[in-house]
């Protein structure tokens, strides 16, 4: 059994009871630095297939240093799914804590996978009409006061700032925490005609929201996300906006983040503060809890007709706007985390990888070196040119097999070994990330450029599509059809999701949730055929919800 050590730096990010001194403290103790595990080395050894004598050679140095070297394991994921996940992020460089309690550090691995988010969705957005800009950070109470419902909501988690320039305002002002308000006050003023419709913009920003119960990118004072609005002449302009973003959001998680969500619309308990609908798509993780990773919203004409949003129609008539507003978070990273990783650390998708291809050159003799070397920079060279991301790890203040570690342990998808062997034979030894041990290792791949350029686009795509694969079979094993409440209790006593016939009221709903700890994720876009009788009443019911424990 592997041991464990605790990462009391991240855990304690989220306890009020962390301190500087603290901060300080820890840094000190557990030296901060790239961590691997000894029981990295040892795992990769007992699983490797026969090889050249220098790669065994190097393999054994990098483990007797791997284990004077370092401090600190990955907590198995089965024993601890929150300490395994802490680990992953402090061991992989993803975050760091901030000095402010429930705030994080976006390392540049982490962020560089945000990135990678953003350029697929800004593409998207572009494509389906949509103009990024930028509003204010602050945002007049006043505004938000304006709709109802939207401060009921709202009020626990905002951050107020009541004094500037060493004064007390004269207006408290909100930092940020949605911009549904503020975006209606400037839509006020810049449309007055239909012939300024439809109006869609997006924004890439950060929100505050005083969170008291935290987790690294799942849920922190401070995120990052997109969130756009649009402003519509009719409802049924808007209803097709909602719903053309969530199949957007639908598409990158499937396509690029390898991760199957569940689409559909939110019950009346769940839905967004001031929206007539809100439609979701629903992630389940590794420990089968769901995460809701993105959301579009019918806003109708709540915020339009507080906020005095009008057009003249072409009748010469004024008319209140109909609205949406949609949005993804640096949350989704989280999701890419808990969806596919190990007890080895991250597992990524090719697509949203900030490294898809790592280069680990091999040596012994000095002599080696250069030729080695020459190799794995003409390999790099070739593979960057096919527009892969490369890394080639050249440094030799580490050995062949702490590098074999680290990057695993960062999740990169394919692994390139280079040897003095491999450079006498013209070819390399390629191992697959998702496939660990001897099955996902394979020898005498051809460094000739068309060739390896085509092997490794095509693992590359077959690891995505792996991952995928392996993400539906995980969801859909442990979702349970449910006609009962009994049957629905015993469904979510077991850790996992309840899909049932729903028709019952909100005070139902809510009994669920006090009861058993899950709500309804979702009333998904795809119904089953036939009757329904509802779980709770026994009376008809018109679609089945889904339940769940979620973060």
């Amino acid at each position: 059994m592997v041991s464990s050590l605790r990462l009391p730096a991240l855990t304690s990010l989220f306890s009020p009871s962390f301190t500087r001194r603290s901060t300080v403290s820890l840094r000190r103790r557990l030296h901060l630095r790239p961590p691997l595990a000894a029981g990295f080395s040892a795992q990769s050894a007992a699983s490797s297939p026969t090889e050249t004598e220098d790669r065994v050679e190097s393999k054994k140095s990098g483990r007797v240093q791997d284990r004077g070297s370092t401090d600190r394991v990955i907590t198995p994921r089965s024993q601890d799914f929150n300490a395994w996940y802490l680990d992953v992020i402090a061991n992989a460089e993803l975050a760091d804590y901030g000095p402010v309690r429930g705030t994080m550090v976006i390392r540049p691995y982490g962020y560089a996978m945000w990135e990678a988010i953003q350029d697929y969705l800004n593409v998207k957005f572009k494509e389906t009409g949509h103009s990024n800009m930028y509003f204010p950070q602050f945002i007049p109470y006043s505004f938000i006061e304006k709709e109802a419902s939207h401060v009921e909501g709202f009020s626990p988690e905002l951050a107020l700032v009541t004094i500037g320039g060493g004064k007390e305002l004269e207006e408290k002002l909100v930092v940020r925490p949605t911009s549904e308000t503020i975006v209606n006050h400037m839509f006020t003023q810049w449309i007055h005609s239909y012939r300024d419709l439809p109006l869609m913009i997006n924004q890439w920003a950060n929100v505050t929201r005083w969170e008291m119960r935290t987790k690294p990118f799942v849920r922190t004072l401070e995120f990052l996300w997109q969130e756009g609005h649009t402003a519509h002449a009719t409802l049924e302009e808007a209803e097709k906006e909602a719903l053309q973003m969530i199949d957007v959001y639908t598409k990158f998680a499937y396509e690029q983040a390898a991760i199957p969500v569940i689409a559909g619309r939110k019950s009346k308990v769940e839905t967004f503060a001031g929206a007539d609908k809100t439609y979701t798509i629903e992630a389940m993780m590794a420990d089968r809890k769901a995460l809701q990773a993105g959301t579009s919203h019918n806003l109708g004409q709540n915020f339009s007709r507080a906020f005095g949003t009008q057009f003249t129609d072409e009748n010469g008539l004024r008319q209140h706007v109909w609205q949406t507003s949609w949005a993804i978070s640096t949350r989704f990273v989280g999701g890419i985390i808990m969806t596919h990783g190990d007890d080895a650390g991250l597992m990524l998708p090719p697509r949203i990888a900030p490294v898809q291809v790592v280069i680990v050159p091999i040596w012994k003799k000095v002599d080696e070196k250069t030729g080695v070397l020459d190799a794995a920079s003409s390999v790099a060279e070739t593979l960057k040119n096919a527009g892969l991301k490369v890394k080639l790890d050249d440094t030799d203040q580490r050995t062949p097999g702490w590098k074999f570690n680290f990057w695993e342990m960062k999740g990169v998808p394919l692994r390139i070994e280079i040897g003095p062997r491999d450079v006498s034979s013209g070819s390399v030894v390629i191992s697959r990330r998702d496939i660990p041990g001897k099955q996902g290792k394979v020898f005498g791949i051809s460094m000739e450029p068309s060739i390896l350029e085509a092997y490794v686009k095509d693992r590359l795509d077959e690891i995505q599509s792996s991952l995928l694969q392996r993400a539906i079979s995980f969801r859909d094993s442990n979702i349970v059809d449910v006609s009962s409440y009994e049957e629905l209790k015993e469904a979510i006593s077991l850790g996992k999701w309840a899909r049932g016939p729903w028709s019952a009221s909100d005070a139902d709903e809510l009994r669920i949730k006090e009861e058993t700890g899950a709500t309804i994720r979702c009333f998904p876009f795809e119904q089953p055929q036939g009757t329904k009788t509802c779980l709770m009443t026994g009376k008809h019911a018109d679609e089945v919800a889904i339940f769940a424990k979620s973060y």
